[in-house]
């Protein structure tokens, strides 16, 4: 006896997941591209993002014909500084996860990631007031716990950590109060430090201290270096059509988790006993979260996308 044929709004679902997947996947393993680029500073690797993402999503947005949001965001000037907040954010994020690769510190940026919803729900919190359940009250103090304990034990903060989660946690706090979908919003981001980037590259260029142009292996990755910012996030603005907030969040830490393997199995970073202590509150914390976040979710049926 054949089965019933799926519904659409399973086939939906499926897609949302493959597009899910592939969007996190992609960026759990941009450790593994930009540790090609051996000699180059990620201050400069972050100039060259920022010019070829904003160069290869002109293309993009004028392929899928999506003009009209961003120029009505360019007609509102005073609306423009939220997004400036959100791009000078995303760069220092962008440039902070670079330097953590090419100093083989992606186990402090894989405990950033994973600390990020938590300091989400922190920010909540503190600045929109939003009120925190009592796991996810456990999980911040499970969090903040770790951080303590890296302290004492260790005698240093996990500064690449928390910084990558503050400005990441910041940005989602600004990027929500922007009517931008997440192609169109990263256009602007990058058209508003382009200026900024055009500037770094003259001032590299004239001190002859540009790597681009030196060799067609580095130029290539710099110039890649862009298109791989845009592809995830197509794939996720595919998945964030079709899936619950809460699918997403389950999806959300195999970023994480993939960094995580990598600087293990792959950079053969060191694991001690506290960072390992951590990582299992922060673990702990998560699952709390994410129970929480699961009981609260809506019940209701998601729609096929349109």
């Amino acid at each position: 006896m054949l089965a019933a044929s799926s519904s659409p709004a399973d086939r939906e679902a499926r897609r949302g997941v493959i597009f899910g997947l592939a969007a996190y996947s992609m960026w759990g393993c941009f450790p593994l591209f930009f540790a090609l680029f051996e000699g180059v500073p990620a201050y400069e690797i972050l100039i060259h993002r920022v010019l070829w993402s904003c160069l290869f999503l002109v293309g993009l947005v004028t392929l899928l014909g999506r003009w009209a949001p961003i120029r009505e965001a360019l007609g509102q000037p005073r609306r423009l500084g939220r997004v400036l907040g959100c791009a000078l954010l995303i760069g220092l994020n962008w440039g902070l996860y670079i330097y953590s690769v090419e100093t083989r510190q992606v186990l402090q940026a894989s405990l950033g990631y994973f600390m990020t919803p938590l300091v989400n729900v922190a920010l909540g919190m503190l600045v929109l007031r939003e009120t925190m359940h009592r796991l996810q009250g456990v999980a911040v103090a499970l969090a903040a716990t770790a951080i303590l304990t890296q302290l004492v034990m260790l005698g240093e903060l996990p500064w690449i950590s928390l910084a990558l989660a503050f400005s990441f946690g910041t940005y989602g706090l600004l990027r929500k109060q922007v009517p931008l979908d997440g192609l169109s919003g990263l256009f602007v981001e990058t058209l508003l430090l382009l200026p900024l980037g055009l500037i770094a590259l003259g001032w590299l260029t004239q001190a002859e201290l540009s790597h681009f142009l030196e060799g067609s292996r580095v130029t290539l990755l710099l110039v890649a270096s862009g298109v791989i910012t845009a592809l995830p996030l197509l794939a996720f603005a595919g998945a964030a059509r079709r899936l619950r907030l809460a699918t997403l969040g389950f999806l959300m830490y195999l970023n994480p988790t993939i960094q995580f393997l990598i600087a293990l199995l792959v950079f053969g970073e060191p694991l001690s006993g506290v960072q390992l202590a951590t990582f299992v509150m922060i673990w702990t914390g998560l699952a709390l979260y994410t129970w929480s976040a699961w009981q609260s979710r809506p019940r209701e049926t998601p729609q096929p996308a349109r």
